[in-house]
This record gives C-alpha cells, structure tokens and sequence, in this order.
C-alpha cells in the first residue's frame, strides 16, 4: 500500500473514542481504525524504512494492569523505528492533536541512566549534546522528558548542564495541529524531514546510551 495520507475519518475516530472509550465503540468503529489510521500508518513506516529501518506500530490497546485508568484502548495510534528501547528512537504519532513527531530516548532502564549522565558530565560528549539540542530548539522544537526535582546523587549541583542531567529520559518532540496536509502524502514529506532534524539526537542516543543491559521495571 503507498502512503497517500491518514485517512478521511481518521480524526473522527479518535473524537469519538475520548467521548465513549468502549469495547462497544471499538468494535463498531474498528473498521474505520483498520483503514484510516492502522493501514497508512503502516505505509508510511514502509515509505521511511529505505532510509530509517524498519519501524513498528504500536498496539491500540491500553496496558491497564498497573493503572488506575482503566479504559481499554489508546488515544492515540503511535510508531517506532528503534534501535532497542531507550537506545535511541524515531517516533511518530496522530491523534485529535494531530501529527506528533518525535526523536530521542523515550525510556531507560538504570543502566542506561546511568551511561547517560556521564555523558552528559563529560564535557566533550555534553556539549556535544548541548549543541544538537540548541539547534533543534532554535528550529521550533521542544524538548521534554521526565526529569528529577533535584540533582541527581553524586552530581555537582552546580554543573554547568545540570538541567540535562535531572533528565530521566530525553527527547525532543514537535506537533502539527490536524490540518489538510495530514490527509495528503505531503505528511510523509512532513514527517521524513521531522525525522532528519532530530536524526543528531537520536544518534547520541544511539552512541551514548544504547541499548540495556539489565531490562527494565515497572
């Protein structure tokens, strides 16, 4: 299938699940999710592939074993071209937000904490760092990931990228509200240029954090 553009109903699918998020609605409505939103996002990884890897769609049902939110299924239809979790990640996502692009390390396990703060300590790799995320600032992006409320133990706290080290993931994201270019294969040029500002960061990930070695806990 050749990414053409989200479908037609794609967003009003997404509406309709906030306000009745129901195996009823679900079911109902399924066929819609299949062929507007599941299918070319399925065609727009396949259009990436050639120059980022192959990706993955993320599964629209919610994990609700551990939450106090129990409605079962996502608002949202999210995919991934990753090296491994937390190893650094292409990142891509619609909903009735519109179109979410991301890139960076959307999650890690202590290990890769770890690796990633003294990186960023180092003043080599930390000002490398410092300066991928200036010029995706400087372009409109934003950066975001959780981050502690104080310096994190054995840490200066007032090393000159101290912020950066409180991070406990790290990624930068941008968002285009649903407009007509969602619906055209324009958004694969949308999302294509996207991934290659924030190929830097992903590569520092890549480079620095990579992959874990000891898993991760709830």
């Amino acid at each position: 299938m050749e990414f053409t553009g989200f479908g037609e109903y794609a967003i009003d699918f997404f509406d309709g699940l906030e306000v009745d998020n129901t195996k009823a609605y679900w079911e109902d409505h399924k066929h819609t999710y299949l062929s507007d939103v599941r299918a070319p996002m399925e065609a727009l990884l396949t259009a990436l592939e050639p120059e980022f890897g192959k990706g993955k769609v993320f599964r629209p049902y919610r994990d609700v074993r551990f939450s106090k939110d129990k409605t079962p299924y996502k608002d949202h239809c999210g995919a991934v071209v990753e090296l491994g979790r937390g190893g650094g990640a292409h990142y891509v996502q619609i909903s009735p937000a519109g179109l979410f692009v991301g890139g960076g390390s959307f999650a890690m396990a202590p290990d890769q904490v770890a690796r990633y703060r003294e990186s960023v300590a180092d003043d080599v790799r930390g000002q490398a760092l410092e300066k991928v995320l200036a010029k995706l600032t400087g372009a409109g992006w934003e950066v975001r990931g959780d981050r502690l409320k104080r310096p994190p133990r054995g840490f200066d706290p007032d090393h000159p990228r101290i912020g950066l080290l409180k991070h406990k993931r790290l990624y930068a994201a941008r968002t285009w509200p649903p407009d007509d270019v969602l619906h055209e294969p324009e958004c694969l040029d949308r999302v294509r240029a996207a991934w290659r500002e924030v190929d830097p960061l992903v590569d520092w990930c890549a480079d620095h954090i990579g992959l874990t070695e000891v898993g991760f806990r709830r």
